[in-house]
């Protein structure tokens, strides 16, 4: 079958197409036939050797799937050749089956096609376990979003409205900013040409943003700080923009609260209370009240631009690979 490996670390364009053999599951996991694997920014620092975590080659990067269980080992109960699933797993999704431990998949909602399932999880828990367990966003306050365009940013967007917040999105082109509204932000700022402190405390009548989800870090996280009104929570998401240096002394003179939000760290940890977070999730998107976009599909040979887009920030909403 077909794979894209990670040789050794380096740029995407590293990246290969290769055939390797079909993986066989052992007792307890299934083999899933891939339709759709989800392109995240972490799979590019993956395979760079750049995350804190690393995995030495050769690997095939990719962590988030969705397709239909081909072949099923012993002892697995509860999961069926022909079921329609998507999992989470540290590797191995960039190719055309994966094999997974059956208490890994989930069955996919009959709302959701393969796309979709296969890029919703990472950014929409994320966003959930945000918003109703490290911080709770009460009806009716400014959220301020950085990285609005992108997929966890516009998952962030959702899932704020859903639980009766107001959005002010951040993020650097037209296309982006379009995506932000659509998903139903209110307000948009281009930090390329507006300073993003005043023009928040603008659009939120001088009152400050009450909680900021912030995705990219760099120069962008200390003006999003400072936009926060006195009792903010300022939300630790991702760094795509570079470690920001960030003065404590604004988090201090206006008792503002600084919220780590490493939702994958929190799952290894917390399986059960995991499960009924997905949960919720599922229910949302089941019952109405959170909507998934659609992503660009594009096949596998283009995983090393695919995930180039992501590292220098081109990308518009999410990426889906298609073998």
């Amino acid at each position: 079958m077909r794979a894209v490996m990670c040789q050794s670390y380096g740029e995407p364009d590293s990246l290969v197409i290769d055939e390797v053999p079909e993986p066989e599951p052992g007792a307890g996991q299934v083999r899933i036939a891939i339709r759709a694997a989800g392109v995240n920014y972490v799979d590019g620092l993956l395979a760079a050797g750049s995350y804190q975590v690393k995995i030495p080659p050769p690997f095939v990067p990719g962590s988030e799937v969705a397709g239909v269980i081909d072949a099923v080992g012993a002892d697995v109960v509860g999961a069926a050749v022909g079921d329609r699933v998507f999992a989470t797993m540290g590797t191995g999704g960039f190719a055309e089956k994966v094999v997974v431990s059956a208490k890994a998949v989930t069955a996919i909602p009959a709302n959701l096609d393969f796309a979709r399932a296969a890029t919703f999880h990472q950014s929409y828990c994320t966003a959930w376990f945000s918003f109703t367990r490290r911080t709770e966003i009460r009806p009716d306050e400014w959220v301020l979003v950085t990285g609005a365009g992108g997929g966890i940013g516009l998952a962030a967007i959702d899932v704020v409205r859903a639980l009766g917040g107001r959005v002010i999105a951040v993020a650097s082109t037209d296309e982006k900013r379009g995506l932000a509204l659509a998903m139903g932000a209110e307000a948009t700022i281009d930090p390329t040409t507006e300073d993003v402190k005043l023009r928040a405390r603008e659009l939120t009548d001088g009152a400050g943003i009450d909680v900021v989800y912030d995705a990219v870090g760099g120069d962008v996280a200390e003006a999003a700080l400072r936009a926060l009104r006195f009792d903010g929570r300022f939300c630790v998401i991702g760094f795509t923009g570079g470690i920001p240096r960030v003065p404590l002394n604004l988090v201090l003179l206006n008792n503002r609260t600084v919220v780590g939000v490493e939702w994958g760290g929190w799952v290894m940890r917390n399986v059960a209370a995991n499960q009924l977070l997905v949960g919720e999730v599922l229910a949302a998107i089941a019952d109405g009240r959170l909507h998934p976009v659609a992503p660009t599909e594009r096949p596998l040979e283009d995983a090393p631009t695919a995930i180039a887009d992501l590292l220098e920030r081109r990308a518009a909403g999410k990426i889906v690979l298609v073998p």
